[in-house]
């Protein structure tokens, strides 16, 4: 039942990714530092679907954390480009080339050796200094967005979009196993939602300039690093007896995936890159 909830997760990130890159598009030439641009987009009706999706990602996302590792989570929400690009070609007519269909693959490789080498488990609960650091992190993504609005590429902002994911990754997985109703008392909630409203933010700047599929590959792959290890080495996630060497490759070649995806789509390659048409 957790995978099935995972994979309609993933389903639901990759509507977003598509309907939230086109309607960052069309938004117009004018740049943004983030929260305006965000602001803006509010009365887009396309991007509120995609921002839907995103919210429905990121909840069914949030129970599975309850009992699946952060890097397995993870992994599988950021393999929603892939679903993205798959959807684009089938429903949208959009072209793929020889090296996205081989990437497409190279991911669906690295979930399935990930899938069969997590174990299930309970996050362990993030201690006063903990909390702390994450808010120290939260107020440095705050601060670091005014310059990176301003920088002419993406990379800054998207960058910057994968760090405050991270976050909502952390801290909701700490958050999953407790009950719903304590979940408002409890200020690792609001740091996570700050989080994911300065990562939405830092996403619509960075898509404004450029591919969706080079800036989601950006912000996904510095998510699932920094998530991965710090649920690994802070949170208890586990791991099959003997099958570390399995994870830390399924991780690689999930990385490497997203990545790839992105870097097909800034060489040109048809996929998320020609959606703004």
């Amino acid at each position: 039942m957790d995978y099935a909830v995972l994979v309609a997760s993933a389903v639901l990130y990759a509507v977003g990714i598509v309907a939230q890159s086109v309607a960052a598009r069309r938004a117009g030439s004018r740049p943004g530092t983030g929260l305006g641009l965000l602001a803006r987009l509010a009365a887009d009706r396309l991007y509120l679907l995609g921002f839907a999706g995103q919210v429905g990602g990121f909840a069914l996302a949030f129970f599975a954390r309850a009992s699946l590792p952060l890097y397995l989570v993870q992994a599988a929400s950021s393999s929603a480009i892939g679903l993205a690009t798959a959807f684009g070609v089938l429903v949208l007519g959009w072209r793929i080339r020889t090296g996205e269909a081989l990437t497409l693959v190279l991911l669906a490789a690295g979930l399935v050796v990930l899938a069969g080498s997590s174990s299930a488990s309970v996050a362990t609960d993030l201690p006063p200094a903990g909390v702390a650091a994450l808010a120290v992190v939260v107020l440095g993504i705050g601060l670091a967005m005014v310059p990176a609005g301003r920088a002419g590429t993406f990379l800054p902002a998207a960058v910057l979009s994968g760090v405050a994911f991270a976050v909502v990754a952390v801290a909701s997985r700490t958050l999953a196993h407790l009950d719903l109703l304590a979940l408002p008392g409890n200020p690792l909630t609001w740091l996570m939602l700050a989080a994911a409203v300065l990562g939405q933010a830092s996403m619509a700047a960075a898509l404004q300039r450029g591919a969706a599929a080079a800036v989601v590959a950006t912000a996904d792959a510095t998510t699932i690093v920094l998530a991965s290890v710090t649920g690994i080495a802070v949170l208890g996630d586990h791991v099959v007896a003997g099958q570390g060497a399995w994870v830390a490759t399924g991780l690689a070649v999930v990385v490497c995936g997203v990545l790839l995806l992105g870097v097909q789509s800034r060489a040109g390659a048809p996929a998320l890159a020609g959606e703004a048409a």
